[in-house]
């Protein structure tokens, strides 16, 4: 690929030509690294932004991209760049999709054939509510994510639901989620409020 885009020089270091003995020294933001994925992963920012501001130090480019995929890596890297004055510009390059929607990632590989195959119902269900957005869809109760999965959803089927939501302590400790029973057919049969112990059932009981 790098001498059909006539690639001269590839920039590949080593582990330990990156991170020497007694490595002591990082990039650590505030804000924008605590929310999201963040919250689940405290120190994976501060580890993106090290190695990036190595990689802008060592090859000093005018220009770097980062795909819009990882929305809050880019938000992140053009922040630390901004803050610390770096002499050079970060673009964001559009989502590039497989033939079958799902985006390209170097994670993909982990997926197994079933995962891999369960996971398409995210771009699927993106499309469908930009597609529902363009068509003036509002205020149904149907103009989200998980909605527009569910209706591609058939007997057997294994589902991936998008939870990313963001509150405060004090809001979350009075939430109380409804949870949507349906039938082979995709109709509602039970309505009813979140409860723990409703949702500890064995994983098959779930598929």
């Amino acid at each position: 690929m790098c001498e059909e885009h006539s690639v001269d020089l590839i920039f590949r270091p080593t582990v330990e030509e990156m991170y020497g003995d007694n490595f002591y020294s990082y990039v650590d933001m505030n804000v924008l690294t605590q929310e999201l994925c963040g919250l689940t992963r405290p120190v994976h920012f501060r580890g993106v932004c090290t190695v990036v501001t190595k990689l802008f130090n060592i090859v000093t480019p005018d220009k770097a991209y980062f795909g819009q995929k990882d929305a809050q890596q880019l938000a992140i890297i053009k922040r630390m760049v901004k803050d610390l004055n770096m002499p050079l510009e970060i673009v964001g390059c559009p989502i590039v999709r497989e033939v079958d929607g799902l985006a390209k990632s170097s994670r993909n590989t982990y997926l197994s054939e079933e995962e891999r195959k369960a996971a398409l119902v995210l771009s699927r269900a993106v499309f469908m509510a930009k597609e529902m957005a363009e068509q003036g869809e509002r205020g149904s109760g149907v103009m989200c994510l998980n909605g527009a999965a569910a209706r591609m959803v058939q007997t057997g089927d294994k589902i991936i639901l998008m939870a990313y939501t963001q509150v405060t302590p004090a809001e979350a400790k009075t939430l109380r989620p409804t949870v949507l029973f349906v039938d082979d057919k995709n109709q509602v049969t039970k309505v009813t409020n979140y409860e723990k112990h409703e949702m500890r059932r064995p994983a098959e009981q779930l598929q």
